[in-house]
């Protein structure tokens, strides 16, 4: 009689499924703190009169204030509708893919704990392949965050995402949608290997320590310490990429990168650094809870020889 033995099974287009909900549902509750990042990224030094910088944004919470002040308390939303577009794509593909990749680079008999620099490798090739086709997603809800207070009589660039993904092709061509794509890629390829890689492992060292298990304490410890990495790692990747994005007077990521180093210094790239960390923090715990959750729902055991 052949001796089965069973395996936990979820496929392909289940985990896709199941990250783009919780990806989803992570941006819908982080996007003040996203919007607050972009505006602090994006802020160039005003010069005063007396030869000081007067910032218009100071700090993540004086910056929602100031955005809830001046535009409203749907302010805080803007870009929301790009970035569920971007989350459903992006989210999906670059979680959904992580665990095919990382079984494809050490082989389907691959028994033990994964390394490291398998899970890093693969993470980065998820993370890349992702944003190559989640980039115009990106873009407009950059461009949508990144406008504050107008003047009186001053008309929006944009009625909606819909709408700007229309202007944008109108006006700029259809390559003007992976405007930024080289930093985002690098951007995004680095954070999605911090914060996956970094929850992969954490989670596993987690599970060896005694009385730790697979639960919603140690989903939370791992999302925590994943948020982390990949804003200390991103930060100044994603400075770049904002800026790009949001301002099309650069011409390439050199010379964004140059500028920003010439006349802001180096802590430039570490702007909206707080914010940046309690959006993704947040982001990550939510992301990672949600999707450990939802995935229950689909896990099934599969008997083999």
């Amino acid at each position: 009689m052949a001796d089965f033995k069973p395996r936990i099974e979820i496929s392909f287009l289940e985990t896709f499924i199941c990250s783009a909900f919780a990806a989803c549902f992570a941006e819908l509750c982080t996007v003040p703190l996203d919007t607050a990042k972009v505006r602090l990224q994006l802020q160039r030094k005003i010069p005063t009169g007396d030869g000081d910088n007067l910032p218009k944004y100071r700090g993540s919470i004086g910056t929602l204030t100031t955005i809830a002040r001046e535009e409203g308390i749907s302010g805080l939303w803007k870009g929301v509708i790009a970035g569920l577009h971007r989350q459903c794509i992006y989210g999906g593909l670059r979680i959904g893919l992580y665990e095919p990749v990382k079984t494809f680079l050490v082989g389907s008999d691959f028994i033990g704990d994964i390394p490291l620099y398998q899970k890093i490798l693969a993470a980065l090739l998820t993370g890349a392949i992702a944003i190559i086709v989640a980039n115009p997603t990106d873009l407009v809800k950059v461009r949508l965050q990144s406008e504050g207070k107008l003047p009186a009589g001053v008309p929006r660039r944009y009625a909606g995402a819909v709408d700007a993904y229309f202007t944008i092709v109108k006006l700029e061509g259809v390559s003007a949608l992976w405007t930024g794509l080289g930093p985002n890629i690098a951007r995004n390829a680095i954070v999605n290997a911090a914060e996956l890689a970094s929850y992969d492992q954490i989670k596993e060292t987690i599970m060896k320590i005694p009385f730790f298990r697979d639960s919603v304490l140690t989903h939370l410890l791992a999302g925590l310490a994943a948020g982390f990495f990949a804003v200390c790692i991103g930060s100044p990747i994603d400075v770049v990429k904002s800026r790009m994005m949001g301002d099309s007077t650069y011409r390439n990521t050199i010379d964004c990168f140059i500028k920003t180093m010439k006349t802001e210094g180096i802590m430039a790239f570490y702007k909206g650094f707080l914010p940046n960390f309690t959006r993704l923090g947040t982001w990550n715990v939510i992301m990672f809870l949600t999707l450990e959750q939802v995935k229950k729902v689909f896990l099934r055991e599969v008997l083999y020889d």
